[in-house]
């Protein structure tokens, strides 16, 4: 039933609307799935199971944890700056374009981080703005993250070169997309417009590509120093099917 609804919500709720109403339902969900299965190292909570998420009628199992509705990505992304980097000791000026909920607060309530938050809609967002013209001085941020948002816009090589505009020489960003990483160029066609075709092609509504291994190509051709890192592999099976981590997705790091 949870599935169904979920799947629903997802094809027919504006996502600014599905942000609003999530909240209503994210304290409630995680007392249902309480156990010692899976554990979200986000928040530490630990669940039987966790939701399913897609968009497409195959949705994926144990993707979504009730209580910081993190996924996959979100996951793997929060152990690898926890774990790899300096992002919770040290002072950073960060950006945070497309706000994930999971992030937001605990970000926020960072004393290290002067954090700023921004995307073209969401009700998470500080600043209103379109990533292809980003209203921010060159050299501002230590850190900016841009995650699942560049396959959504239509001149991604404007929005590359905007990121790397704004973020100071030595910062980082993280720039995670849906990529087949068994494509050697990314597919794309302008003359697909519907939104049922888009997810044809594209795995979702209104996505206007789909990534492959020339990605982090593009992003060195703005300026960028590329580092595709399957972070997975850093950990065993347990702990893989413990936080419920996707394998094999290349975490895109970025440093200017």
């Amino acid at each position: 039933m949870i599935s169904k609804i979920i799947r629903i919500a997802l094809k027919n709720i504006p996502r600014p609307v599905l942000i609003r109403i999530s909240y209503l339902f994210k304290w409630l969900i995680p007392l249902f799935y309480r156990g010692d299965k899976f554990e979200d190292p986000i928040d530490g909570k630990k669940y039987r199971k966790l939701l399913p998420y897609g968009y497409k009628d195959e949705q994926r199992e144990n993707a979504l944890a009730p209580g910081s509705l993190s996924l996959e990505r979100h996951r793997l992304l929060w152990l690898y700056i926890k774990n790899e980097t300096d992002f919770f000791t040290t002072k950073k000026k960060m950006l945070h374009i497309a706000p994930e909920q999971c992030f937001v607060d605990t970000f926020r309530n960072q004393d290290n981080l002067d954090y700023t938050t921004a995307d073209i809609e969401s009700p998470l967002a500080d600043v209103l703005m379109d990533v292809q013209d980003i209203p921010f001085e060159q050299d501002t941020f230590d850190v900016v993250l841009c995650n699942h948002v560049l396959e959504h816009v239509t001149d991604d090589n404007k929005a590359m070169s905007e990121l790397y505009r704004i973020l100071k020489p030595g910062g980082m960003g993280i720039f995670q997309v849906p990529q087949d990483v068994s494509l050697k160029t990314t597919y794309e066609d302008t003359s697909i417009t519907s939104p049922e075709e888009r997810a044809k092609h594209f795995g979702q509504y209104d996505h206007l590509r789909i990534y492959g291994m020339d990605f982090f190509e593009k992003l060195k051709q703005v300026g960028f120093k590329v580092t595709p890192y399957d972070y997975s592999t850093t950990f065993s099976i347990e702990d893989i099917n413990k936080f419920a981590l996707a394998k094999g997705e290349l975490l895109p790091v970025c440093v200017k």
